[in-house]
């Protein structure tokens, strides 16, 4: 019993344990309530393409676009303290922009108007330019992470209107469909596959360099980092100007999935869904230690109950209020805090567990 208890506490001790256990609680209600939630099946797109169906692939699918957030706002909320409010209004202007090097002057081309490569080297510098901006007002005019980038958050997407002359821009290249849907032979949606990649090179970034120790000190201790030789505001900077380069990848795979754009809608709330995959993960939202793989958890974990909400014909208006009340539990429950007090709590009950043992 003894080490049972010793156990149970050293395992609420880890950031990701909140995440998995989340998931599984998922699994075992969508299980009982309707085990055909977990049915996948192999059929064919209007391509002929062989595709896997089904709510665990919509899952993959959509939380690939919250993860790869995500990883970006976890090194911001880590760095800064803060999060960036503005990512969804950002994603309307890096998927306007690949629209309008696609299309050029022409909303309605018949060929693309330049290589989809281009296009999205294009939205990534302008997304990483707005980065940049948020990330100056935070880390050099010492402005609140929230207040800061309410500023793009509220103009964002009139400046994507603006990019495209208020029109609605339609690619009629197939291929650019691919990165949004499937490739050609391969059943699994393509996103995934990007997220994977994204995590990969985000993993060895932070493997091999020293950026994770810098954002972790910045965000632990700013004065302190200050005095070892580091230069805080450069580091806050760098966060938010990688979380543009995200928010590019999220904005390509958006416009991609649609082959046009809806200015008012795409990527509408997607700010609040990565910053509670951060927080669900693990992290503390006031800065300093993260852990990477619980925040890309987290999102699965947010898409997940987001589609357990739309499988059980959650009315839309209503749908944030029942997400709300599971994520608030969810939270402070993955809060490192109660985490400790529960942790303390099984250390108490182990003498009295002892006790009983021997008698």
């Amino acid at each position: 019993m003894t080490q049972k208890k010793g156990f149970l506490a050293g395992i609420m001790q880890h950031q990701i344990v909140i995440p998995i256990a989340a998931l599984i609680l998922l699994a075992i209600f969508n299980l009982i309530a309707d085990p055909s939630f977990f049915k996948v099946t192999l059929g064919t797109n209007s391509a002929g393409n062989p595709v896997l169906s089904g709510n665990l692939i919509s899952i993959l699918d959509y939380g690939s676009e919250l993860a790869i957030l995500a990883i970006g706002m976890t090194l911001v909320t880590a760095a800064s303290g803060g999060q960036d409010i503005s990512v969804g209004a950002a994603i309307a202007i890096s998927g306007s922009v690949v629209l309008r090097v696609l299309c050029g002057t022409n909303s309605r081309p018949e060929t693309l108007q330049a290589p989809i490569i281009v296009a999205f080297l294009v939205s990534c510098v302008a997304a990483m330019i707005f980065g940049a901006f948020n990330g100056s007002l935070v880390a050099f005019f010492k402005i609140q992470p929230m207040v800061a980038t309410l500023i793009l958050f509220t103009a964002g997407r009139s400046i994507a209107m603006w990019i495209n002359n208020n029109e609605l821009p339609i690619v009629s290249d197939e291929t650019f469909a691919y990165f949004g849907g499937y490739l050609p032979g391969i059943p699994i949606p393509t996103p995934f596959f990007i997220a994977v990649i994204v995590y990969i090179i985000t993993w060895a970034v932070l493997k091999f360099t020293n950026l994770g120790l810098y954002v972790q000190s910045v965000g632990i201790n700013e004065k302190t980092s200050r005095l070892n030789g580091l230069n805080p505001e450069l580091i806050k900077l760098m966060t938010y100007v990688l979380l543009g380069l995200c928010v590019a990848v999220a904005g390509f795979i958006k416009v991609s999935r649609l082959s046009t754009i809806n200015y008012s809608v795409i990527a509408k709330d997607i700010e609040m869904d990565a910053i509670l995959a951060v927080a669900l993960g693990g992290n503390a939202l006031s800065g300093g230690k993260f852990n990477m793989a619980g925040s890309i958890l987290g999102a699965y974990v947010i898409q997940f109950l987001t589609t357990t909400l739309y499988k059980f014909d959650v009315q839309s208006d209503a749908l944030a209020a029942y997400k709300a009340v599971v994520v608030i539990v969810l939270v402070v429950l993955s809060a490192p805090i109660v985490r400790e007090k529960l942790s303390a709590l099984f250390r108490k009950l182990r003498p009295s567990g002892s006790a009983g043992a021997k008698v």
